[in-house]
């Protein structure tokens, strides 16, 4: 039997990369899938691809949230995948010590505020069974410092620390309601195209951009979606406010041997 087997899933941000592969993988295995999105004609394209039924959603709107709530008033798996880094409409800097009120702003209502939202609407969608996953996207950067992304640093940092609190607050109300956080490094998605760019060159961009990594390559949105796929199924059932990370080994350590 599939993992997911008639479980009604949502997944935020998820008209293209990580999250629409998460739709993906959830459909694969036998979910119903609402896939959300602030882009209205890239979501219901990418619905309509996969097979599963759209709604369009701006996580930093309350309303938003109530009107899905009252779509959908009771789920078995949340992701909150929804997020910027703040160059999407900003130049930057985003460094500590020049990043605007403004910038820093914008990416904590994406990132802080949506994934808060998320998790509140999971949580009442949830606790009428007593039991469900949500499943929080953060990142490598919310692990360590990041100088020039400061504000997407922070904010996922705080993605990282309010899952354990969701977690904790679930089990203390006595609900088999879980939340953990996937922490994804390098991910060849859509937005590292214009760094990659499609000339001659694009293969040693490539290289050039996980030098750091150990296994010297970028992730793929299918491995992140398999984790999704593994917290939100029966099989990681006495995991909760945990973390995994995908970064190739980054995080390990140094790969290099004493002289």
């Amino acid at each position: 039997m599939p993992e997911l087997n008639d479980k009604l899933c949502v997944v935020t941000g998820a008209a293209s990369g990580i999250g629409r592969a998460i739709c993906a993988a959830f459909v694969a295995e036998g979910a119903r899938v609402i896939l959300t999105d602030i882009d209205a004609v890239a979501g219901q394209a990418a619905a309509d691809t996969i097979g599963c039924e759209f709604l369009e959603l701006d996580v930093r709107r309350e309303a938003d949230w109530e009107a899905l709530a009252e779509h959908a008033p009771q789920i078995d798996t949340m992701v909150n995948n929804a997020g910027v880094t703040g160059f999407e409409f900003s130049p930057g800097p985003h460094d500590p010590e020049h990043t605007s009120l403004a910038d820093w702003r914008a990416v904590q209502a994406v990132n802080c505020d949506g994934t808060f939202l998320g998790c509140r609407y999971a949580l009442r969608a949830m606790k009428a069974r007593g039991e469900g996953s949500i499943i929080n996207i953060s990142s490598r950067s919310g692990l360590v410092g990041i100088p020039g992304a400061a504000a997407y640093a922070a904010s996922k940092a705080a993605i990282r620390n309010h899952s354990k609190s969701v977690a904790l607050y679930a089990a203390q109300q006595g609900w088999r309601i879980r939340c953990n956080s996937i922490h994804p490094a390098a991910i060849l998605t859509p937005i590292w195209e214009p760094m990659l760019g499609d000339g001659p060159d694009r293969e040693a961009r490539m290289a050039a951009l996980v030098a750091d990594t150990p296994l010297k390559r970028f992730g793929t949105v299918e491995e992140v979606a398999a984790l999704a796929v593994f917290l939100a199924s029966s099989k990681s059932a006495y995991m909760t406010g945990t973390e995994l990370t995908l970064d190739g080994g980054l995080l390990a350590g140094s790969a290099a041997s004493p002289g």
